[in-house]
């Protein structure tokens, strides 16, 4: 069996199942093998209440008290039983699942796992523990059990069938690396490492089957760097932009330093910083120079990178010409359409812009590829939908991507290759080292904003152990009296999608129940439609919703100066780069802001003390690469790049650093190698 083999060819597999695989993007064989696990559990022996700690992990087992209890509320069904080891007790509650009654029977012995929690009051209690019988656990003790991501009617016993058999059975999975090279590195064979990803036998040998199949992912993208940077032919800059040529209009004061850009520059409320204006001018000299732009600015939420985005941009235009702003999610997209539109009435500058997204559609999407194609169009803002085949512009002469590693290799130069050696410039607001930004972008050029805009409070941050949530609430009214707003992160989006973690939906009715009944509650997820998230968003944005429960869609560029609070429950599931993005989503304004990251366990987790201490985030990027490991290995994986199954630029620099070695070496043997394994990372597709 071919890894290209549809799914539905396996055993066990039928129209029904191969739909819902689908719905989670495993169409073939291949898919199914690299839908790696998102946790793995470690079944310890069983230990006594008394010497648990609460917001840990714990098994337990113990004997139920009583009947139970099982009532509806709302539109849940809720079912509390009581659970005893002699050395303690703990409430057990379970939601929507009244058949449990049946089983939890006044007598009868489980063993139960799940978060052990505290009242604060000295009570202990575990919601949705998962319970085995003596026998069951009997099996799995001592042992590695891989947990996925949650597919509807797809359970883990059954996924570990699933893939036990398209192990077995397929032939394609061989190395692509030459055997000196693979003894060089200290890597395993990939069938085994693809087994053993599904199947650890021990921690030591997972570790090494991940940074194999990790190994694996970069040498493939860098592979395919390579030879995008072959195609790319000379950097001359064939038709380098002039400053202040004044096309569509025409201004008293036409010196070099004059022109649109300055008139923008005059009309802002603030003047930019000496990092941004020294930015603005290796921008500037770029456009107009000549060799081709290939510029990545970053720089700390919130140090005003958008700006200069906006001048460049407006240059093009002042030109004649056609520039391109992508950002990765439509609610970041109308955010900079919004933006970009005040400012040029502010400053009465005659640039027409228009917006491309995937929920644009009907008379207003024809009229904006229109508007695209025959020039009239000088700005165009949009997602991913601005590279499909449908858009055609009339002159694109300067291409910008915001938060550019959400975007794929073949996202970023598909959309560059619509016009002629386009520009490019690529903004982030993740600091990355240099040298992994040539490992990963090329010979680019660097622009760094290391300082924040005047007025910019810095935010006040505090991590706290989980059983405090009540003391964060307080503080979160509080700021709410004073008409601020707040968000929550949760790591999960429904209930059962990765147990002993919060989920939104569980979290938004928890909220509503236990605080004040005025409270406007609303939540957001990125399953939800774009529009729907569009007008959670809009909500969010005019004043009309107090809190805001979502997922980490909300990690992106996302800008309400009125939110003051942001709470991050499970915050030790979080990378330190991603936990300081969301973090960011505060702090935009005059006021100060806070974050609470809250946490499971006794020991606070070392990067949560790090994010205390700094809201730098090249300090913090430093830290991150400092602390990077394995990754949260046993725990929820952050990944860096969304293209990537198991990859981290962050948290695995290292293994980054050496496969980049190895493709040099690789294709200086033969410049027209081509990974036997491109079907497994195919990354032609990112």
């Amino acid at each position: 069996m071919r890894l290209d083999t549809s799914v539905q060819k396996l055993k066990g597999v039928g129209p029904r199942a191969a739909e819902v695989l689908a719905a989670k993007e495993i169409y073939t064989v291949g898919d199914l093998l690299r839908f790696y696990p998102v946790e793995y559990d470690l079944f310890t022996e069983p230990e006594p209440v008394a010497e648990c700690a609460p917001g840990s992990l714990c098994t337990l087992r113990l004997l139920i008290i009583g009947k139970g209890s099982t009532f509806r509320k709302g539109a849940r069904v809720m079912s509390h039983f009581e659970g005893s080891d002699g050395s303690g007790r703990v409430r057990l509650t379970f939601y929507n699942m009244p058949y449990v009654r049946q089983t939890l029977t006044a007598g009868a012995a489980f063993i139960f796992r799940g978060i052990l929690r505290s009242t604060g009051a000295g009570s202990l209690y575990m919601e949705q523990p998962r319970f085995f019988s003596d026998v069951q656990y009997q099996r799995i003790r001592g042992t590695l059990q891989p947990r996925y991501r949650q597919i509807k009617g797809i359970g883990d016993g059954r996924m570990r069938t699933l893939l036990g058999t398209a192990i077995e059975e397929t032939e394609g999975i061989r190395d692509d690396l030459p055997d000196d090279l693979r003894e060089q590195y200290g890597l395993i064979g990939q069938r085994e490492a693809v087994r053993t990803m599904h199947f650890p036998p021990d921690r030591e040998s997972l570790q090494s089957a991940r940074r194999r199949l990790i190994f694996d992912e970069f040498f493939s993208f860098i592979i395919g760097i390579r030879r995008q940077k072959s195609r790319e032919g000379e950097r001359s800059n064939p038709r380098p932009l002039k400053i202040g040529t004044g096309q569509k209009m025409s201004f008293p004061d036409r010196s070099l330093s004059g022109g649109w850009c300055e008139k923008l520059l005059q009309s802002l409320p603030f003047t930019l910083t000496q990092e941004q204006s020294r930015a603005w001018d290796e921008i500037r000299a770029d456009l107009t120079g000549p060799l081709l732009m290939n510029r990545l600015l970053q720089g700390d939420v919130g140090s005003g990178k958008t700006i200069l985005a906006f001048l460049a941009l407006i240059l093009c235009a002042e030109n004649g010409r056609q520039g391109a702003l992508m950002a990765p999610t439509e609610v970041l997209a109308r955010q900079h359409m919004e933006g970009f539109t005040a400012c040029m009435q502010k400053a009465g500058l005659p640039v027409r812009a228009v917006l491309l997204t995937g929920s644009v559609k009907g008379k207003a999407r024809k009229e904006a590829l229109q508007a695209i194609a025959d020039g009239s169009a000088d700005v165009v803002i949009g997602t991913h939908a601005l590279f499909q085949e449908a858009v055609t512009f009339r002159d694109l002469s300067l291409v910008i991507t915001d938060e550019q590693h959400r975007f794929g290799v073949r996202q970023r130069t598909g959309l560059a290759d619509k016009g002629e050696k386009v520009p490019v410039l690529v903004m982030s607001a993740t600091p990355i080292p240099r040298t992994l930004a040539i490992i990963l972008y090329g010979e680019l050029q660097v622009s760094s904003l290391r300082e924040l805009p005047p007025g910019r409070q810095p935010i006040k941050s505090l991590a706290m152990q989980d059983s405090q949530r009540g003391r964060a609430y307080r503080f979160i009214l509080s700021e709410i009296k004073k008409g601020r707003q707040c968000y929550v992160i949760c790591p999960a989006v429904e209930e059962g999608e990765m147990q002993e973690i919060e989920n939104v939906s569980d979290y938004t009715e928890k909220l509503r129940a236990s605080l004040p009944s005025g409270l406007r509650i609303a939540s957001m997820t990125g399953r939800m439609r774009p529009e729907e998230k569009t007008a959670v968003m809009d909500d969010f944005s005019a004043g009309n919703t107090d809190i805001l429960v979502s997922t980490t869609v909300i990690e992106v560029g996302i800008n309400v100066p009125n939110a003051t609070v942001i709470l991050i429950e499970n915050a030790e599931r979080f990378g330190l780069s991603q936990l300081h993005q969301l973090r960011g989503r505060v702090g935009r304004g005059q006021e100060q802001s806070y974050c609470i990251f809250l946490y499971s366990g006794k020991e606070k987790p070392e990067r949560l003390a790090i994010l205390e201490q700094s809201s730098n985030g090249f300090y913090i990027a430093e830290q991150d690469l400092r602390t990077r490991g394995p990754g949260d290995l046993f725990g929820v994986r952050q990944s860096g790049l969304p293209q990537f199954s198991l990859a981290d630029i962050y948290e695995d620099a290292d293994i980054l650093k050496e496969a980049a070695e190895c493709a040099d070496r690789v294709l200086s043997r033969n410049p027209d190698y081509h990974p036997a394994q491109e079907r497994v990372v195919d990354y032609s597709t990112i």
